[in-house]
C-alpha cells in the first residue's frame, strides 16, 4: 500500500469538536526511512496555524517544521498512528492560537489568552463551514462514514451553535466544568452574528439528509 486516506474527528472541548478532517497520506519509496507525505483536504479553508488552505501541513513529525527528539520522524519508532494522534491532539487542540511559531511565549498572558479566545471563535466558524463543504463534497469512499457521523452528531452540533450564540465559551457547550465556564467571558458580538448566519445553513443541510431538525427551525 502506498496511499491512505484518514478521517479524524475533532475532539471535545476544542473549537474543532464534532468536525471531520480528512488527510491523504502517501508512502514514498524510502518509507519508513523517510516520513510519509501528508495532504490536508482543506476545501480552501484555513482553520489552524498548522493546516494551510493549500493542504500543506507544518508538523515536526513530517519534517515540515523544526523539532527535536520524539517530535521528529524516527524510522525505528515513528508510526502512522503516532502521526494521526499528533494531528488530533497537538494540532486540532483546545488552544490552536499558540501553535503559531513564537506564540507559545504568550501562554498565560492576558493579551495572549484574549487572542486565543478570538482565534477559537474563528476556528469554530471555519469548522462549521468545513462541515457544510464536506456535506456538499463528500470524500470518495467516505460517503457512508460522513453520513453516519453527522446523523449521530447533528443535534449536538446544532445545540452547541445555539449555546455559543447565547454566550457559552467555545468548547464549553457540554463538557467544561461549570466554574471554568463562569470564569470566562461570553463569545463576541461579531462571532454571534456570523454563527447566526451559518446555523440555518447547517439546519438546512442536515434536514436535506432526512435528519429531523424541527427543534431548530425557529433559528431561521
Amino acid at each position: 500500500m502506498d496511499l491512505m486516506r484518514a478521517a479524524i474527528v475533532g475532539a471535545s472541548r476544542t473549537p474543532y469538536h464534532d468536525g471531520l478532517f480528512f488527510f491523504d497520506i502517501c508512502f514514498p519509496p524510502e518509507y519508513p526511512n523517510e516520513p510519509p507525505m501528508v495532504h490536508y483536504n482543506s476545501g480552501g479553508l484555513r482553520l489552524n496555524p498548522n493546516l494551510y488552505e493549500s493542504g500543506r501541513i507544518c508538523l515536526s513529525l513530517l519534517n515540515t517544521w523544526t523539532g527535536t527528539g520524539s517530535e521528529v520522524w524516527n524510522p525505528r519508532t515513528s508510526t502512522i498512528l503516532q502521526l494521526l494522534v499528533s494531528l488530533q491532539a497537538l494540532v486540532l487542540n483546545e488552544k490552536p492560537y499558540f501553535n503559531e511559531a513564537g506564540y507559545d511565549q504568550q501562554i498565560g498572558r492576558v493579551e495572549g489568552e484574549k487572542n486565543s479566545v478570538s482565534y477559537n471563535e474563528n476556528a469554530f466558524l471555519v469548522t462549521t463551514k468545513s462541515m457544510l463543504y464536506l456535506l456538499r463534497n463528500p470524500p470518495k469512499h467516505f460517503e457512508a462514514l460522513l453520513e453516519e457521523h453527522f446523523r449521530k452528531r447533528s443535534k449536538d452540533i446544532l445545540l452547541a451553535c445555539k449555546a455559543y450564540i447565547e454566550g457559552a465559551p467555545i468548547g464549553s457547550a457540554f463538557e467544561c466544568a461549570k466554574t471554568e465556564v463562569e470564569n470566562q467571558k461570553g463569545t463576541s458580538t461579531g462571532f454571534k452574528i456570523m454563527l447566526s448566519k451559518i446555523l440555518p445553513r447547517l439546519v438546512e443541510a442536515f434536514s436535506d439528509m432526512g435528519i429531523d431538525c424541527s427543534d431548530f427551525v425557529e433559528q431561521k
